[in-house]
């Protein structure tokens, strides 16, 4: 555990830049002495021994008993699953895949691969096809998955992903009570041996590693599949460096809160919730609940979120702008959830008088940082002290850097509250893609990652995102590929050219959808095109909302299509239709700054109506002005 006593500060801890600076003045290497999880959760184990690590609700009730791992019980169970994947022959190199729902031995899984191997987490709900394609890209030799259930077609698509798939040997299944039932299972098609998890692990010793692994900061720990693509998945390579940092940085940030009890609703395939509701909350000591396997979208537990956060006293938890709009609607009721403080919001944008509103309603602070997975998680971090609308100043040990390049050459340093795409460096960047061809754009000169952001900071080192660089559509923290929407469109006869771009939506933050100019002569609808997505997209989440048509896409002085044009565009649309089924007649315009992006004026032509109008055009993500 770091020395807490040589922090030079109290709390709250680096509230300010000036803060961060004189942190920074004691060595690294010094501060944060663990390069690698494994040791960083046995630490904790060693410390907090039969404390609780994590508590885990099957169906989400208020009254339901709960499955309970210690800090003891959470090691031996990490160090027996790095001990059964070295038997089956995973070694330093190796990869395992996995293929789970929010469960205790999700945890076990992933930080077992990383102590044995490399582990690959997956998103449960991916198609067959898309799972086989990060399974193949990630050379990995043994799945971990759930075993046969009701509630789930995971183990059916991961049978069918692996079945011709020459590298995966060994299937280990979780057959979790009361999800799975094993005894109903099908026969396994492919040539994988298939066993028992927890039965497989039983058999293996928990004290230390069978291997004797003496790891490294600079070894590869895990290759996270980064957003929806076709064909060749991209998967950013982290290492042991980068989460052990992560979760050093956790204990001195929240060392105050040792012990205290988070909510995890969050995916544990997703970066955050493995990193921050992962290895950084066993690092600081947390309590962690576990809200059922599917987390946030069980309807069941966000129906009694507020009594779970009254049962476990819930100090904070974490959740995408999508969820917080939810719970807004979910009245508390006579729940007392005096424990809550703090609610981290990321993902996505969070409007400012949304979040303002939720603040007040729930006594609760809200804070919103910024982060990626090639960041592992965090680029910035809120202080208490968060100016509105920036998303925190930023970490230790890294740095922020706001730019206009051309290509991957730096042509401008853009002066404080400049906008420009933001660059970052730090220990908890990540060393590239698995693939080569990925990392061509990926870095400007002198080791430089390119967030693909938009955004400037100001003379308080605080950091304001004003737009995105690059094309990614983010539906409620879900990062969708334009090419996934584009290419089956342009495959349609009738189709000459399409871009597809994020259609602006209260509730998701953004949806995808697509500008089409049609061949000569056709009259294709929309409708037929959005069927035609349908039946050619394995990514149902990608599959656009929305088509417009027009005549030719707007393009740049090198005759790239402009998507800030096209999003411009259908914001304007979004807010004129909003303020039409309203009744409210107004003018609309709209421009695109150089700080501030993309800024829409409303003039209202009742004025008794600007109110309603406001309230009706707050929680879109762009910048409104309503007069």
């Amino acid at each position: 555990m770091i020395d807490l006593s040589k922090i030079p500060f109290p709390e709250p801890i680096m509230d300010t830049i000036s803060d961060v600076e004189e942190f920074e003045k004691s060595p690294l290497a010094e501060q944060f002495p663990y390069t690698d999880s494994y040791n960083l959760i046995c630490e904790s184990a060693k410390r907090l021994g039969d404390a609780t690590a994590l508590e885990f609700l099957l169906q989400g009730l208020p009254d339901e008993p709960c499955q309970t791992v210690t800090y003891n019980q959470l090691r031996q169970q990490i160090t027996r699953t790095a001990n059964l994947l070295n038997k089956l022959g995973v070694g330093e190199s190796d990869s395992v895949s996995i293929i789970l729902p929010i469960l205790p031995q999700t945890h076990f899984a992933i930080w077992g691969s990383q102590a044995a191997g490399i582990s690959n987490p997956i998103n449960p709900m991916l198609e067959a096809e898309h799972i086989r394609e990060i399974i193949d890209a990630a050379d990995s030799k043994v799945v971990i998955c759930l075993g046969h259930s009701a509630h789930s077609d995971i183990r059916e698509k991961v049978l069918e992903a692996v079945k011709d798939c020459k590298t995966i040997n060994t299937i280990l299944e979780i057959n979790a009570p009361g999800l799975c039932d094993p005894a109903s299972a099908g026969a396994n098609p492919g040539s994988a041996q298939i066993l028992d998890y927890d039965s497989a692990i039983a058999e293996m010793q928990g004290d230390s590693l069978d291997s004797n692994r003496q790891f490294s900061a600079d070894q590869i720990a895990a290759f996270f599949h980064t957003g929806g693509t076709t064909g060749r998945p991209k998967l950013a390579q982290l290492t042991h460096g980068n989460m052990a940092f992560l979760g050093q940085l956790m204990q001195i940030y929240t060392a105050h809160m040792e012990h205290h009890t988070i909510l995890c609703g969050l995916p544990l395939f997703h970066i955050y919730g493995c990193i921050i509701q992962g290895v950084a909350a066993f690092a600081v000591g947390y309590r962690i609940v576990l809200m059922t396997p599917a987390g946030f979208r069980t309807p069941q537990a966000m129906g009694n979120f507020w009594k779970l956060i009254e049962r476990f006293q819930v100090k904070q938890f974490s959740a995408v702008p999508t969820v917080l709009m939810a719970l807004e609607g979910i009245p508390v009721g006579d729940a007392d959830i005096s424990s809550l403080t703090n609610i981290n919001s990321g993902a996505a944008p969070l409007s400012q008088p949304f979040k303002q509103g939720f603040e007040k309603d729930h006594s609760v602070a809200v804070s919103n940082g910024y982060g990626m997975t090639e960041t592992t998680s965090l680029i910035s971090r809120a202080p208490e002290n968060q100016p509105p609308g920036s998303v925190g100043m930023r970490i230790p040990y890294s740095q922020i850097r706001i730019v206009h390049l051309d290509g991957t050459t730096v042509t401008h340093n853009c002066a404080l509250e400049e906008s420009g795409v933001v660059m970052v460096k730090g220990p908890q960047i990540f060393v590239g893609y698995k693939s080569e061809s990925d990392n061509a754009q990926a870095w400007v000169e002198d080791g430089w990652f390119n967030t693909g952001d938009l955004g400037y900071l100001d003379d308080k080192g605080f950091l304001y995102l004003s737009g995105r660089a690059k094309d990614l559509i983010i539906r409620s923290g879900h990062n969708i590929d334009p090419d996934l929407i584009e290419e089956p469109l342009n495959a349609h006869p009738e189709v000459m050219t399409s871009t597809a771009i994020g259609l602006p939506d209260v509730y998701a933050g953004e949806l995808p959808m697509a500008y089409v100019v049609r061949t000569p002569g056709s009259e294709v609808s929309a409708e037929a095109l959005i069927e035609h997505c349908t039946a050619e997209m394995s990514e149902r989440a990608a599959i656009p909302k929305r088509i417009e048509f027009v005549d030719a896409m707007p393009l740049t002085a090198v005759g790239k299509v402009y998507r800030p044009s096209l999003r411009q565009s259908i914001s304007e649309q979004v807010v004129r239709e909003t303020l039409t089924n309203a009744s409210i007649a107004a003018s609309v315009e709209s421009e695109l700054e150089k700080k501030r992006g993309l800024v829409i004026r409303i003039s209202v032509d009742d004025k008794s109506k600007v109110d309603e109008a406001k309230n009706l055009i707050e929680d879109y993500t762009f910048i409104s002005e309503v007069s």
